[in-house]
C-alpha cells in the first residue's frame, strides 16, 4: 500500500475512532465528574457521579453537609442515639434516617439506604474507621477530619466531593456575614476570655486554644482569646483545638471573662462556687458564663445559637 494511501486509512481509522466515542463522555468531562478526591490519609476516592444519596457515619459530619444543602439521606447519631439538636429539625424535614448511634455500625443499613457516597470522619467518637473497606463494597467512600478543622474547612472540603462548591462557599460567606454583623452590636468586656469545658476535679477539663474553632468565633467576635499551655495536656496526641487540662491547672488561667461549653448560664454556678477556684479572675470579676448547650460542636448551626447568646449578654 503507498504512503498517500497509508495516510487517507489511518485518517479514516481516526475519524471513525471520534465518532465512535459516546456523546456522554464529552458531558461528563464538562461538567467535572467522575472526580478525584483526596482523603486525609492521602488515599484518593473516585466519585463516579454527583452524589444523590449521600450517607454520613459521623454525627459530627452531618451539620455541615445539611448546611450545604448536601443531598443527605442517612445519618449516624450521637452515643445517645439521637441527632444534634442544634440541626435536629432540619434533619426530619430532609427525611434524615437515624441509622446506627456513635460507636456501632449497621452493615445492613448501609445497604438498605442505597447510598452513592459514603462519609467517614478520620477520628472521633462517631469515626467508624475499622469498617471503611465494607463501606467501599457498597459505594464510594471518602475520609474526611472533623477533629481540629473548623466547619467552614469541612464544608469546603465536602463542597468538593459533592460538586456542592458554590453552596459551602455561599454557607460560609454567610455565617461569616452573621458573624461581623454581631460583633457590631456588642460591646466586648476587657481583658482577655477563655473558653472550659469544666468537669471539676478527678477528671480533664478542656480548655480551648487560641486556633481551634471555638476560640477562633469568639474572636471573629471581637474577643481576645487565652491560650492554654500545650503542657497541660494529658492526652497522649497533642490537638490545636483543645487542652486536656488537670483540674488543678485552672486556677492558672488569667483571663477576666471565662465561657462554659455545653452549659447556659444557669449552670455557671458550678465554677463561679467552687472554692479552689476562688482567686481565678474571671470568678473574682463574676465574669463566667455559658456558651449555650449545644455549644461543644461548632457547625454553622451551633454556632449562630452561640453569636446570638453572646449578643444577648454584651448588647450595646
Amino acid at each position: 500500500m503507498r504512503v498517500a494511501q497509508l495516510r487517507r486509512f489511518g485518517a479514516l481509522i481516526i475519524a471513525a475512532m471520534v465518532l465512535a466515542i459516546p456523546a456522554w463522555s464529552g458531558a461528563a468531562a464538562e461538567d467535572g465528574w467522575p472526580r478525584t478526591f483526596v482523603n486525609v490519609d492521602g488515599s484518593t476516592t473516585e466519585i463516579p457521579k454527583k452524589p444523590e444519596r449521600i450517607l454520613s457515619t459521623s454525627v459530627a459530619i452531618t451539620g455541615p453537609l445539611l448546611a450545604i444543602d448536601a443531598p443527605v439521606i442517612a445519618s449516624a447519631s450521637a452515643g445517645n442515639g439521637t441527632f444534634f439538636a442544634q440541626w435536629a429539625e432540619v434533619a426530619t424535614q430532609h427525611g434524615v434516617e437515624n441509622v446506627w448511634p456513635a460507636g456501632t455500625v449497621d452493615l445492613e443499613a448501609v445497604y438498605a439506604v442505597r447510598p452513592d457516597l459514603i462519609v467517614v470522619a478520620a477520628s472521633g467518637a462517631g469515626s467508624a474507621t475499622d469498617q471503611i473497606d465494607a463501606f467501599r463494597q457498597v459505594a464510594p467512600t471518602i475520609l474526611v477530619s472533623d477533629g481540629n478543622e473548623t466547619w467552614q474547612e469541612l464544608a469546603t472540603q465536602l463542597g468538593k466531593a459533592s460538586g456542592l462548591e458554590e453552596q459551602a462557599s455561599a454557607a460560609i460567606a454567610d455565617f461569616d456575614a452573621y458573624v461581623a454583623d454581631a460583633r457590631e452590636k456588642i460591646t466586648v468586656p476587657e481583658g482577655t476570655a477563655n473558653i472550659i469545658s469544666f468537669h471539676g476535679p478527678g477528671r480533664p477539663n478542656q480548655i480551648a486554644r487560641a486556633g481551634g474553632a471555638h476560640a477562633s468565633l469568639l474572636t471573629a467576635l471581637g474577643f481576645t482569646m487565652e491560650d492554654p499551655d500545650p503542657a497541660w495536656h494529658t492526652q497522649a496526641n497533642n490537638r490545636g483545638d483543645f487542652v486536656w487540662a488537670p483540674y488543678e491547672n485552672l486556677v492558672d488561667l488569667t483571663s477576666q471573662t471565662t465561657f462554659l461549653l455545653q452549659v447556659d448560664d444557669s449552670k455557671a454556678a458550678a465554677f463561679l462556687d467552687d472554692p479552689v477556684l476562688a482567686n481565678v479572675p474571671s470568678v473574682r470579676t463574676g465574669q463566667v458564663y455559658g456558651l449555650g448547650v449545644n455549644s461543644f460542636r461548632i457547625d454553622p448551626f451551633s454556632g449562630r445559637e452561640i453569636v446570638d447568646g453572646i449578643v444577648a449578654k454584651f448588647g450595646k
